[in-house]
């Protein structure tokens, strides 16, 4: 096993460092990408609004996704001009605290809530397919977030899941997240398979604390936003650890596009509240080749588009028109880059 610094120019090995709740990143030399955005892009009906715009996705037609948190968590789906199609999910008893949405090769609607502890896959059509986790039922009372040492982690009981992603295969990988600071391989049907990191949080490779994001490229490899290390981990099909990347701030989360070139969206997001001197050390997001060397970055903080107020997921399907979805600024922005020419993968 490697670790490996991404960089703009070469691959560097180096040691790990201390963890932070929010670091700068330290990579250097990272050229600019130009972009433009789409001004007032998603129309909601009369009345409605949407709340911390936690998570987006999209289909293969185009129709966009987004799980936010309001009175209540919900689920809209707008097409692919930002035209509110419906609500899904409405009522749902899987819904409390929206954290991410996912889309999969089947056009399957994937939710996971931390709130309620659970992974939803929904049809195309908002039919629940599947669920993993259980939900606290209401009898034991208030649930409270763990103090203390968390109990072992279960197979099919998660404990404040952030993320999901899908193999070609279908296998499902799940980042379980806040409390257990690991991640969760099950086979397509639900069942479980595998998991690295347990509820300790740690900082060695194979180890987590607070794994916040999660993508699976076209290898089946596994990668791991995992924030309070202010890392990101690559993982094989297994889960056994292949690199950290360690120079490009907190590892808030990332997308990784389809097809047969991929990239990488890494957000060095800035943090919740906005702390004195957060915006001058984070929030770009970088675009990296699959092996992780680092070919561009843009955007910054900013309470007016088209800064950032805490991106915290992303889109890629089409790697030149980002949807990112904020959480402070309670919106969804589009990001249009400029097309930066595909090169040749520099190995590792």
């Amino acid at each position: 096993m490697t670790r490996i610094l991404a960089s703009a120019c070469a691959i560097v090995t180096l040691a790990a460092g201390p963890a932070f709740a929010q670091a700068k990143a330290t990579i250097a030399g990272v050229p600019e990408i130009p972009f433009t955005t789409v001004p007032n892009f998603l129309k909601l009906p009369p009345g409605e609004y949407l709340g911390e715009s936690v998570a987006v996705a999209t289909n293969s037609k185009g129709n966009i996704y987004v799980f936010h948190r309001r009175d209540t968590t919900r689920l809209f789906e707008f097409d692919r001009n930002g035209n509110f199609l419906r609500e899904i999910g409405k009522g749902y008893y899987g819904f409390e605290f929206a954290h991410s949405v996912r889309v999969d090769k089947d056009d399957n609607i994937w939710t996971v809530d931390e709130g309620t502890n659970l992974v939803t896959k929904f049809s195309p059509q908002g039919k629940v397919l599947m669920v993993i986790g259980r939900r606290p039922p209401a009898i034991d009372g208030p649930v409270i977030a763990p103090a203390g040492p968390n109990p072992p982690a279960q197979k099919y009981i998660l404990c404040r899941p952030s993320d999901v992603g899908f193999d070609p295969q279908g296998n499902i990988f799940i980042s379980d997240g806040y409390c257990n600071n690991r991640v969760v391989k099950y086979d397509k049907n639900g069942r479980f398979v595998a998991q690295v990191g347990s509820e300790k949080a740690g900082n060695k490779l194979g180890e987590f604390n607070l794994p916040h994001g999660l993508q699976v490229d076209e290898r089946g490899h596994v990668w791991v936003a995992d924030r309070t290390n202010t890392r990101y981990q690559e993982l094989d099909n297994d889960l056994k650890p292949i690199r950290e990347i360690t120079n490009l701030g907190t590892g808030w989360t990332l997308c990784i596009s389809p097809g047969p070139h991929q990239y990488i969206f890494f957000s060095n997001s800035n943090p919740n509240g906005n702390p004195q001197g957060s915006w001058e050390n984070t929030g770009e997001i970088y675009k990296a080749e699959i092996d992780g060397t680092v070919i561009g970055k843009f955007g910054k903080p900013g309470k007016i588009a088209p800064g950032f107020q805490v991106v915290h997921k992303i889109d890629c399907r089409n790697p030149n028109e980002l949807i990112l979805g904020e959480i402070e600024s309670w919106r969804v922005q589009k990001y249009i880059l400029q097309p930066t020419p595909a090169r040749p993968s520099a190995g590792r």
